[in-house]
């Protein structure tokens, strides 16, 4: 059996679409919900939106860290490529996409009630700018664990 199988290029794509189509869900839903929450404060307060906009800013950071990633792995992929890379790079996918779409989720909750509660306290602003960063970290951590799975692959490539 060979060690590269002309299937394994498939998962190392899968790892590519996971990163992206999953972080990309994340900061659709994150900017949403958030954007709810801002077009409410609007009404009430149209001043304050722009210092609102954060966690719209923070949403859309998750889809870049999916864009990464999905770049990284799809420049590794050539005719050479193991059935190894293709697992490993199905899991930093994984573990990037789905890491960003918690991260979106929290940041899209967090965003419309800290965004609701600004309108009537001002001194929520700090709280909420604390938690954001708490959630996209989140994200951040799934593209470092993503990196780390690259560079192993990165160092362990098979040739066929």
């Amino acid at each position: 059996m060979s060690t590269c199988p002309p299937f394994a290029p498939f998962f190392g794509f899968a790892g590519v679409a996971a990163a992206m189509v999953f972080s990309t869900v994340g900061a659709a839903f994150g900017t949403s919900k958030a954007g709810i929450g801002i077009a409410g404060l609007g009404q009430f307060k149209p001043e304050l939106i722009m210092k609102s906009l954060i966690p719209v800013v923070m949403s859309g950071i998750i889809a870049v860290y999916g864009l990464v990633v999905s770049v990284l792995i799809s420049g590794s992929i050539s005719n050479n490529y193991s059935l190894f890379a293709g697992f490993v790079h199905l899991a930093a996918g994984l573990a990037c996409g789905f890491t960003g779409m918690a991260a979106g989720y929290a940041i899209g909750h967090v965003g419309d009630s800290c965004v609701r509660a600004y309108v009537h306290e001002s001194k929520i602003f700090v709280g909420m700018v604390l938690i954001l960063i708490f959630a996209e970290v989140l994200g951040l951590y799934g593209l470092i664990v993503a990196l780390i799975m690259n560079t192993k692959v990165s160092s362990q490539i098979a040739a066929c």
